[in-house]
């Protein structure tokens, strides 16, 4: 019930218009603690209507802390869900909520713009919800729904990033970034990208089966 439910949420145009600002959500949070664990400064955050996102950070401009930032956001949604997975299989669904709660309660210092930050209120006041007015039942649900959910759009992202770098002609995306940090092109950044996340996807079906 729970993936399926996830499912719909990701194939569903009028949903998936909706439900995107979520995983933009989670993708802005991995290079904000990606790379504050790195050492450097993070400036804000930015959440736009278009589903785009900016985390901004400074320090060293090359070298592993910065590879690292711009690498966590694509991968974010995958880590999330699949850790999400492990905590609610585990009988820590409130672990998980906690932490999400605590996320966008530190996110709110770093949000940027007007609609970043109804995003993260909406959502925190959503979580908080579960966590004091939800029977034990309705949190488990809600969790694994909100883990499949990143599981199965963290390889939508990616492909779709692929035919966004076809039909743009800026290079902005964190691959082209990735790909002035290293030696590797962008395409094979956005293959990582790809594999890592349907390999997340395909770990959880493994571990837990699909409910």
């Amino acid at each position: 019930m729970a993936a399926t439910a996830a499912l719909l949420l990701v194939v569903l145009p009028p949903a998936w218009s909706v439900t995107r600002h979520l995983v933009t959500l989670v993708h802005e949070a991995g290079h904000a603690l990606v790379a504050v664990l790195t050492g450097r400064r993070l400036n804000g955050i930015r959440l736009h209507t278009d589903t785009s996102g900016l985390t901004v950070s400074s320090g060293k401009p090359r070298g592993p802390g910065m590879i690292a930032t711009a690498a966590a956001g694509y991968l974010a949604p995958a880590v999330l869900g699949l850790l999400s997975i492990v905590l609610v299989e585990g009988g820590h669904t409130p672990w998980a909520l906690y932490a999400g709660l605590t996320t966008m309660a530190l996110m709110l210092a770093f949000i940027r713009n007007w609609f970043g930050l109804v995003v993260v209120v909406v959502v925190g006041a959503a979580v908080a919800l579960l966590i004091w007015r939800a029977p034990a039942d309705v949190q488990d649900l809600a969790a694994l729904t909100f883990a499949w959910f990143l599981l199965i759009a963290a390889p939508r992202t990616t492909v779709d990033l692929w035919s966004h770098r076809r039909r743009a002609r800026t290079r902005t995306t964190d691959a082209d970034v990735l790909a002035r940090l290293t030696f590797l092109p962008a395409p094979v950044w956005n293959i990582v990208f790809v594999v890592l996340t349907g390999a997340s996807l395909a770990g959880a079906v493994r571990l837990v089966g699909v409910p």
